[in-house]
């Protein structure tokens, strides 16, 4: 596990953990190359990427690469949380931005509830040349299992 900070459009400055799958020496198929973004509940709430480490351990065990974050006013990042939560697509988006010009994976997989899930769905207007694909919680016992 790797810690990083990601800085959004307005300076917030996001943290970042990065879970590298164990290291086989094999390249990844390109069907398997997909980065995993996942997306905590809502901050005034108490979400913070701490909920999400169980989750990300899993995928990236399976072959994957798996990012979980803070978003502003969260754990570590700098910031304010808002009730509205209209900064926090942003913050995806920012963490998206990092995910595709570092990992540069062939396309990153968003997952998240509650409020994680609202978030990600609006951050999806962001244009990029990566292939976002989304899912909720609910059905990442399915979504592991499958991958």
């Amino acid at each position: 596990m790797e810690w990083t900070t990601v800085e959004t459009g307005d300076g917030a400055k996001l943290s970042v953990r990065l879970f590298k799958p164990p290291a086989s020496g094999a390249e990844p198929d390109p069907g398997e190359d997909v980065a995993v973004v996942l997306v905590h509940p809502y901050t005034i709430l108490g979400g913070v990427q701490g909920l999400l480490r169980g989750m990300a351990e899993g995928v990236a065990r399976r072959g994957y690469t798996a990012v979980t974050f803070d978003m502003r006013g969260a754990g570590r990042s700098t910031g304010r949380a808002s009730l509205t939560g209209s900064t926090k697509v942003g913050d995806v988006v920012a963490v998206c931005r990092w995910v595709a010009e570092n990992i540069m994976p062939r396309s990153i997989l968003l997952v998240g509830s509650s409020a994680g899930r609202f978030h990600f769905r609006f951050s999806l207007m962001w244009r990029n040349p990566v292939a976002i694909r989304t899912f909720s919680f609910q059905f990442m016992g399915a979504l592991i299992s499958q991958i």
